[in-house]
């Protein structure tokens, strides 16, 4: 009797001698769960799954299924990593992909507020008073510069038009979101912080 004993779940079965042990349907399941944390992990860059510390097997895997240009060598490849992170404990790995993914989708937000910032910049003179409220540090005449050659920009024919004006005003707004993200996450008060005070 050298098998071992899971603890009791909805979706486990009783062997013929009393054992418990997970469903077909709860290894299948943990099976697709595992490919799919797979296929998040081929979608990082080297640097970022070099500092997750993957074993070399897998490392080695996951650069092959990058190399593969079949779909069929792709699917094949990516069944291949899903078997080898059975092996791995996945929990760390998990962290790991969701904080990845956390980053990325912070820096959409942050390139899509930037494209708001500067859009309504461009179309509204209220914009840089909105602005100068809340980033009160920005430098006011060269905001007034960029907005000015990015209007024209816009307003000459399309044939003429270099996008240069929009494209330094994106980012001048973009550097001074960031300055102000990194400022709350330093821990240094932010402007809400100062009101509050």
């Amino acid at each position: 009797m050298n098998q071992e004993q899971f603890p009791p779940s909805d979706d486990d079965e009783v062997d013929e001698n009393g054992y418990r042990r997970p469903s077909k349907s709860q290894l299948k399941r943990d099976s697709h769960e595992l490919q799919t944390l797979g296929e998040a992990l081929v979608t990082m860059p080297k640097d970022r799954l070099a500092d997750i510390g993957l074993p070399e097997l897998l490392d080695d895997a996951i650069a092959d299924y990058k190399r593969t240009k079949s779909f069929e060598g792709k699917r094949r490849q990516m069944q291949y990593i899903g078997k080898l992170l059975r092996g791995v404990d996945p929990e760390p790995i998990k962290e790991a992909v969701a904080s990845f993914q956390l980053g990325h989708a912070r820096n959409a937000l942050a390139l899509h507020d930037a494209e708001r910032w500067r859009a309504e910049l461009v179309a509204d003179d209220g914009a840089l008073t909105r602005w100068v409220a809340e980033y009160p540090e920005s430098d006011v005449q060269k905001m007034r510069a960029l907005i000015r050659n990015a209007r024209k920009d816009a307003a000459a024919a399309p044939e003429k038009r270099s996008g240069k004006g929009f494209r330094e005003l994106f980012q001048f707004v973009k550097q001074a979101l960031e300055g102000q993200g990194r400022a709350d996450d330093d821990g240094l008060p932010s402007d809400e912080d100062e009101g509050e005070a």
